[in-house]
């Protein structure tokens, strides 16, 4: 699960029997086992959906039919279709923190922070570059695009790099601005639109770190 190390900023539908949940008699074991099975089977049906038609083509609707279940019950588990593809998403994200938080250098700990900081933005762009319709749908609502955790682990990890780098000045906002470069809207449209190919975009990213970095 992603570590919440920031602060962050559902529809209530009536559940439907096609889906049902655990319930008492099954004890709390059964409850538990029963909804990470029915979450990982609407995930499931979540995954074959973008991979057949694309993440237009994910709607809560087509989720609902290809799991076999009624829609509330789809709104019930992720709230909204922001959330579902965050859900989508949160195996991703995770292995990401896992690997800058406890993962062999230069990308975890135990190399020098200026290479840590490069290591970080060639991890993300790569993120980026791979799920980028994903991210940029799950951007789309801006009440939680800045308020997921996972951005939250992110913007502390760079501040705590650049602070460790021994950059002065406001490092939250220099963090902030740096996370900025790495948006999935604005890298797709850097790749796909203006063509510009993976290794510019890392050479840009070094760039700017040792532009931030250097001293006053």
């Amino acid at each position: 699960m992603i570590v919440d190390v920031a602060p962050s900023s559902t529809p209530q539908v009536p559940p439907s029997a096609a889906l049902p949940m655990a319930g008492p008699a099954g004890g709390p074991g059964t409850e538990r086992a029963d909804a990470a099975r029915n979450r990982r089977r609407l995930l499931d049906a979540a995954r074959r959906l973008v991979a057949a038609e694309g993440i237009d083509g994910m709607t809560m609707e087509a989720v609902a039919c290809a799991a076999q279940v009624g829609k509330g019950t789809v709104f019930r588990r992720f709230g909204d279709r922001a959330g579902l593809i965050r859900a989508l998403l949160d195996d991703t994200e995770t292995a990401l923190q896992d690997r800058f938080l406890t993962g062999p250098p230069p990308l975890g700990p135990g190399a020098d922070p200026h290479d840590r900081l490069v290591a970080f933005g060639h991890a993300r762009l790569d993120v980026v570059l791979l799920h980028g319709d994903l991210l940029r749908a799950a951007d789309a609502d801006d009440r939680t695009r800045y308020a997921h955790p996972s951005r939250g682990a992110s913007a502390t990890h760079v501040a705590m790099l650049l602070r460790e780098i021994g950059v002065d000045g406001d490092v939250p906002l220099l963090a902030e601005a740096l996370l900025g470069t790495l948006d999935a809207g604005l890298v797709v449209h850097q790749h796909r639109v203006l063509g510009m190919p993976v290794e510019r975009l890392r050479q840009g990213w070094d760039d700017l770190v040792a532009r931030i970095t250097a001293p006053r």
